[in-house]
């Protein structure tokens, strides 16, 4: 699902982000040098009439019959193949779903018959390859050791989308293993997926590890999409792609059925380019769920996380800007939030400048050992579950496969982090449990609990990170800015990010988090912030950054 710090590189999102396979039009705008990468045109994309459709517009072709169910899916079903398998080849869908047009047939059949389910009602979404479906299609986490069959069953959040009445057009690609297998990796590669790309500028990263679902929502392969973050994986590549990222509570969303990291992080989460289309997946996706004892916590199993979004939702807002560790790293991210801070005081918020949190940074090393901790329990219980299609049963079995399909799986970068997984004791053990009690304590009562209640706040507001990072299969990721991802991650709080706007054609998010169980009032600020600013801007496909930009 995604960490962010490495012990060799810290202060980065180095388990959750990816990077892009340097072929065709990319490795030859990459030779031809600096001068003539700015001179190259953006890659032609079909005139697609579904571009930026929301929830609400695709429900109005539907019921007006401009469009069914079924031709929705077809649409975005030629979209995948003309810019995703061909065109710019951006590698965010791993897997169309063979069942897709038989359930938007049923989707539009019950239609006819007066049944609309609600405002996912013949939509089509894509889902992250680590979240399982009982059906025809794969459920991998990107890695050839799961590719033997199908998952046994569905996933909790599936089996609620599939209520909710969503056609799942397929199963998008993901940092394998959702980066956490090495400490040089590339955001968004996968042995069975390669490597995806980002839509505003291919030889850019799309960040991840929920890099195919950013990818396949940005570049409008599909309506919405369901990411997993442990730390920043939806957040970032959100960022990344200009979209609404939710990162819920931990136990918002249960987590059955999805391969998994760290259970005192994990969790999946909605990305969308509206905050409304995003408000309305994760009320979808929400519930208690008797297989994740995490989802009791939840205050209440059904929330239409829609009636809390207005225009005025900034009106009296109490914001904290955590200037410390999360301003001062790149300047044109500095002077997009100095202007988005303008943008919330002119909507009534009242903003509390600095709000310092003064843990910030400090349990960078604590957080990668329970990971470590939790991963190697969890992926195992994991495993068995999965059942006897898996060529794997242990993360032992799992090293020593990727060693015996080097050639396929380790070719870019290494397994060390699986590797120091497999040396830790159970959960049981002292040293995780103090790890642990210290994490939590540091970003919850010492951290998000105690600025908020110091300044009577209702929300904390950072930049999400910087501007994508260039792809690059030789050295991984490249060192990136330290985002709020962490603290909100280690704390198990919500954390929604926002388009903000651009730099060089490379969008960048701004985050608001906050206490536990606070994504009414996150979605209301949020919401009213989009809706004062409206950055988002669709990708153009550019080979390259625009260097023009000062």
């Amino acid at each position: 699902m995604s960490p962010s710090t490495s012990p060799t590189r810290p202060n980065r999102l180095t388990f959750f982000l990816a990077a892009t396979l340097a072929s065709g039009l990319v490795a030859a705008v990459l030779a031809a040098g600096p001068a003539a990468r700015h001179r190259q045109p953006p890659a032609q994309a079909p005139v697609f009439d579904l571009d930026e459709a929301t929830f609400p517009v695709l429900q109005a072709r539907m019921a007006s019959g401009k469009d069914s169910a079924r031709s929705l899916a077809e649409k975005y079903l030629s979209r995948i193949e003309a810019i995703d398998r061909n065109g710019p080849a951006l590698h965010a869908v791993i897997e169309v779903n063979p069942d897709a047009l038989g359930i938007a047939d049923q989707m539009d059949s019950e239609r006819r018959q007066g049944r609309v389910r609600g405002p996912l009602h013949g939509v089509p979404v894509v889902i992250k390859d680590n979240v399982a479906t009982g059906d025809r299609m794969l459920t991998t986490a990107g890695s050839l050791a799961l590719a033997g069959g199908p998952a046994p069953k569905d996933a909790f959040l599936v089996e609620r989308l599939r209520t909710a009445g969503a056609v799942i057009l397929g199963k998008t690609n993901l940092s394998e293993w959702a980066n956490f297998r090495s400490t040089h990796s590339s955001s968004g590669w996968s042995a069975r997926g390669g490597q995806t790309r980002n839509p505003y500028a291919l030889d850019r990263n799309p960040s991840g590890s929920s890099s195919g679902s950013a990818v396949a929502v940005s570049a409008n392969l599909a309506a919405a999409a369901i990411g997993t973050e442990t730390d920043g994986s939806i957040v970032s590549p959100s960022s990344n792609n200009a979209l609404v990222g939710i990162k819920p509570t931990v136990g918002l969303v249960s987590r059955s059925g999805i391969v998994p990291i760290a259970p005192s992080q994990d969790t999946a989460g909605p990305m969308a380019r509206t905050v409304a289309d995003a408000a309305a997946l994760l009320s979808a996706v929400s519930g208690h769920d008797p297989a994740d004892d995490a989802t009791t916590a939840s205050p209440s199993p059904t929330i239409d996380y829609t009636s809390f979004l207005r225009r005025d939702g900034l009106a009296g807002a109490r914001l904290g800007i955590v200037r410390n560790r999360l301003f001062g790293n790149h300047a044109a991210t500095d002077r997009l939030a100095e202007t988005a801070i303008a943008d919330l005081k002119a909507q009534g918020a009242v903003i509390v400048d600095p709000a310092i949190i003064p843990t910030l940074g400090q349990f960078d090393e604590s957080e990668f050992e329970v990971l470590l901790f939790e991963f190697k329990e969890s992926l195992n219980r994991f495993l068995l579950w999965f059942g006897p299609h898996a060529a794997v049963r242990s993360l032992r079995d799992l090293i020593a496969f990727n060693q015996a399909q080097a050639t396929d799986e380790l070719r870019h970068f290494g397994q060390e982090i699986f590797l120091m997984a497999d040396t830790k004791s159970g959960l049981t053990s002292n040293d995780y449990k103090l790890a642990l009690e210290r994490n939590r304590r540091l970003a919850r009562t010492e951290g998000i609990d105690a600025v908020m209640k110091r300044f009577n706040l209702d929300a904390l507001v950072a930049p999400t990170g910087g501007p994508a990072w260039l792809t690059d299969l030789v050295n991984g990721d490249s060192s990136m800015s330290p985002s709020p991802s962490t603290i909100a991650a280690v704390a198990g709080y919500p954390h929604v990010t926002v388009p903000m706007g651009s730099y060089r054609g490379l969008p960048i998010g701004l985050s608001f988090f906050g206490r536990a169980w606070s994504e009414p009032t996150l979605l209301r600020i949020a919401y009213a912030y989009e809706q004062a600013t409206r950055h988002r801007q669709p990708p153009r496909f550019a080979p390259s950054a625009d260097l023009s930009e000062p």
